[in-house]
């Protein structure tokens, strides 16, 4: 029933989360709060279309909304100016290379505002998963520096994007344009961006109803748990 969250103990199963159809309309998608940021439940989680998100000093709040971001790697958009910026600019992708760098840029408040929400607790969680093949980063660098670049994690045949910076003009999009390229080699499906933002929406990212997104991580995520190394 609506109009409460679930509350989560860390004694509880890592499977242990409501129905997302249970999430509240206000605060969009809101869900559950609790729990830990374990690797199981944070794989149990996003095999459900569920991704924590909250900040210091809040307890873990569990998300699920609706309409989901979505972006399908064939259909990123490549304008003009980025396609020259990939010619004549100099820059360089790497994959994993150094996911760490990555994460704390995504969570400095100094390089991208607002990016507090990304706490300690939060990063060790995700460099858990990176030295378990769950996730990774996709770098952008220029003259041997990390100017930009985003992190997700990849189960089965979906990736779940979960931050991106940039210090350098188009930085981050040129690590999202060789995600998508990535991607598309490995035959992913899709690329689950969350929440829209005009910045993701001009990238190609739509909106689908929750029930679709749902129907498609039930297909995708299938036999996907096994991670697997991108570097």
């Amino acid at each position: 029933m609506r109009g409460s969250i679930v509350w989560l103990s860390e004694r509880d199963s890592p499977d242990t989360f409501p129905p997302v159809d249970n999430a509240l309309r206000e605060p969009d998608g809101l869900l559950a709060a609790g729990g830990d940021l374990s690797p199981t439940r944070l794989i149990a989680a996003y095999r459900r279309g569920i991704f924590p998100w909250y900040s210091q000093g809040q307890p873990i709040l569990w998300w699920c909304p609706d309409p989901r971001a979505v972006l399908f790697p064939a259909e990123f958009k490549l304008s003009r100016s980025l396609a020259k910026t990939l010619r004549n600019k100099g820059f360089e992708t790497r994959l994993d290379s150094d996911f760490t760098q990555v994460i704390q840029s995504c969570g400095s408040s100094a390089i991208r505002p607002g990016g507090t929400w990304l706490s300690p607790e939060m990063q060790a969680a995700y460099q858990s998963m990176h030295e378990l093949g769950y996730a990774h980063s996709v770098e952008t660098w220029y003259e041997g520096r990390l100017v930009g670049g985003l992190y997700g994690v990849a189960i089965g045949r979906v990736f779940f994007g979960e931050s991106m910076f940039s210090t350098e003009r188009d930085a981050s999009k040129v690590a999202l344009s060789r995600l998508c390229s990535e991607l598309a080699e490995r035959d992913f499906h899709m690329i689950d961006c969350q929440m829209a933002t005009p910045h993701l929406m001009s990238l190609g990212a739509q909106l689908i109803p929750r029930t679709h997104f749902i129907r498609q991580l039930s297909e995708h995520t299938v036999g996907g748990a096994a991670p697997v190394r991108w570097a």
